[in-house]
């Protein structure tokens, strides 16, 4: 007698168990490679195109990069949760010092000066409570862009000019403005267009009890499209070195760059220290949403400081009708010899 069995239950559900698992974690290696790409294009400066613009999103890229790391690893897929785990640390360890205070925060002794940036989107921000800042946080310094003619006249109505007496104004039509105001005597004051087209005001401030210090209101252009990606690294590449041997100096303003971008870390990397970073504040928007579009806020305004320049206390303040939040900086600037 021939006896004929049928075919085993369990092998038959076996099969398209296995490939619902394979299926499962080629999804998972789908999932977590534009992550790898973006960690690998980060870390190597890489960045061209379109990912000029998504570059500065890399914090929330790097928290989102969890997700697939936490997936895998809870559904024991090992192979996959491990490369998703590193992945995921190397994104976080590329932004998360910035929310940790550094212990270079430059000298501690010094002359105490506080500056103040803000941009004034075509000159509209409201300058009532940039002179209320100003006056609450004792500004020594002033930065401005997008700085119109209306703008100007809104800021010296609102009383900034009893507060900041000395200036070095370059009003212009639209955001190629800029302007700096102080509250000490300044001398060599000026204005030089970049590039992109965007003023830049200078001056040499003569601080009591310290010795001169170099402040520069910065604008490069923005990377809006890719046929002006070129001129946007020049411009960040043309702003001045922070020279050790000269006068100190301190640039300040809406550089359009995030610390994600490496033209960014460059300049930062010719002597300067990122006053924000420095005191772990450095992940904390600046910029956004604008012009009614949700997006997430980004940290694209600056303050930059010589090395030689000690970097006490940052703070970010919204400021109605701007798309830019003002930043504020305590400093410590070398005492006269």
């Amino acid at each position: 007698m021939t006896i004929i069995s049928a075919p085993s239950a369990g092998r038959e559900d076996g099969r398209p168990r296995r490939r619902r698992k394979a299926a499962l974690t080629v999804l998972f290696w789908l999932f977590i490679l534009p992550f790898l790409v973006w960690a690998v294009f980060r870390l190597g400066g890489w960045e061209r195109g379109l990912l000029v613009q998504l570059f500065a999103f890399t914090p929330y890229v790097a928290a989102a990069a969890w997700a697939p790391a936490i997936l895998a690893l809870a559904t024991r897929r090992w192979t996959v949760g491990a490369m998703a785990v590193v992945v995921a640390i190397l994104l976080t360890s590329a932004v998360l010092p910035r929310a940790i205070p550094s212990r270079d925060r430059g000298p501690e002794l010094g002359v105490q000066l506080n500056v103040m940036t803000s941009n004034m989107l075509f000159g509209g921000a409201d300058a009532a409570a940039i002179v209320k800042l100003v006056s609450e946080r004792d500004i020594d310094v002033l930065a401005v862009q997008e700085f119109t003619t209306e703008g100007k006249e809104a800021l010296a109505q609102a009383g900034l000019g009893a507060l900041l007496p000395y200036s070095s104004l370059a009003d212009e039509p639209k955001a190629d403005g800029s302007g700096l105001y102080s509250r000490h005597p300044i001398t060599s004051p000026g204005a030089e267009r970049n590039g992109g087209g965007f003023m830049q005001a200078y001056a040499t401030l003569e601080v009591p009890g310290a010795g001169p210090v170099v402040v520069e209101s910065a604008h490069p252009l923005a990377p809006y499209a890719r046929s002006v990606l070129g001129q946007w690294r020049k411009d960040l590449l043309a702003e001045p070195r922070a020279d050790q041997g000269g006068t100190p100096r301190i640039l300040l303003g809406d550089f359009n760059a995030t610390l994600d971008h490496a033209p960014m870390r460059e300049l930062i990397s010719r002597g300067y220290r990122d006053a924000a970073d420095a005191t772990g504040k450095g992940l904390i928007g600046t910029w956004g949403p604008y012009d009614g579009n949700p997006i997430p806020p980004v940290t694209i305004d600056h303050v930059l400081v010589d090395e030689r320049i000690g970097v006490r206390e940052v703070s970010v303040h919204p400021i109605p009708r701007s798309d830019h939040r003002a930043i504020v900086a305590a400093l410590t600037v070398p005492a006269a010899g």
